[in-house]
């Protein structure tokens, strides 16, 4: 990556238009009424119509700025037809919301096919979905435009669900060579990376389609088991405010920031990880043609956005 001036493309947001998957309820609705409060116009999709109804009853009656929109994001052609949609009713879309997911609990050693094929399929072929179908509408509108995709705490360090685990980190390396790869564009990508924030997260298999049904049921669900030794935690009453995390995750998207961290609280593990990293390289220095090759996939995004970071508090 250039060490190219850091640009903002969405740092004024109103009057823009935001497009949100999974936007009916918990982080996605969220960030859509903050969007919305921002002055922009908003479009969220759903998959169920009592949650669709809940939702827009969140915002202020009437509000013209306001679509919701029916998509499954592993329906490639129903994406381009919901893009289609906001496109005729709003114009061109500024900001792209890869929220939609599933907060799958289910061990990786315990996981079916069905379940690996279900978690996949939705936490990183429908964030791909999004990409495929509106960055090319980005690039040709040139009128500025964000991608923020939602990831997790899960996608920092290792953890008990492993599905969950594993879509999660793959969403941090996907923004973040898309972030590499549309530097100078006008073009911002962040990736949002949460803890727990009060939501319907454990709440998933109502959505499982019936083709990746395990027989006789799910292999787990609900909240992860606690930590063995020490008291059993209430998550949820642990958990954050959704319009809280929100309001911090459009102040990532204006000032462009590619990590979006909103739980101190992982901080120190992160610092662990990295240090285990660090530690577990070879001793003995490359020699020069090696060092060299590397840097053709080596990005330089970290120094940059940590120099950017740190100059700007």
């Amino acid at each position: 990556m250039s060490a190219s001036k850091h640009q903002t493309p969405l740092a004024d947001l109103r009057g823009k238009t935001a497009f949100i998957t999974g936007g009916s309820s918990g982080i996605g609705l969220a960030i859509a009424r903050v969007c919305s409060a921002a002055g922009m116009k908003v479009a969220f999709t759903y998959r169920s119509e009592k949650h669709r109804d809940e939702a827009l009853a969140m915002f202020p009656e009437g509000n013209p700025g306001v679509m919701a929109i029916s998509l499954d994001t592993t329906d490639r052609e129903g994406f381009a037809r919901a893009a289609d949609e906001v496109q005729a009713k709003f114009g061109n879309v500024h900001l792209l919301v890869n929220n939609a997911g599933l907060g799958i609990a289910i061990p990786l050693s315990k996981a079916t096919y069905n379940d690996w094929d279900w978690g996949t399929s939705v936490n990183i072929g429908g964030v791909f979905n999004g990409i495929h179908t509106f960055l090319p509408r980005m690039q040709a509108h040139g009128e500025g435009a964000h991608i923020v995709t939602t990831s997790s705490s899960a996608g920092l360090t290792g953890g008990m669900l492993g599905i969950y685990v594993t879509t999660k980190y793959a969403l941090m390396g996907m923004m973040e060579s898309l972030r590499v790869e549309l530097d100078g564009q006008n073009i911002g990508v962040s990736v949002f990376a949460p803890g727990l924030i009060k939501t319907q997260i454990f709440n998933t298999e109502r959505n499982r389609p019936k083709e990746l049904e395990n027989p006789g049921g799910p292999v787990s669900h609900g909240p992860p088991p606690g930590v063995p030794g020490e008291p059993v935690i209430d998550l949820m009453a642990a958990a954050r405010d959704a319009m809280d995390v929100a309001a911090e995750v459009l102040e990532g998207v204006r000032h462009n920031d590619l990590f979006i961290l909103t739980h101190e609280e992982f901080a120190e593990v992160c610092r662990e990880r990295a240090a285990c990293l660090a530690a577990s390289f070879p001793r003995e220095p490359a020699p020069e043609n090696r060092v060299i090759a590397s840097r053709t996939f080596v990005p330089k995004i970290y120094a940059v956005e940590t120099e950017r970071r740190s100059r700007e508090g």
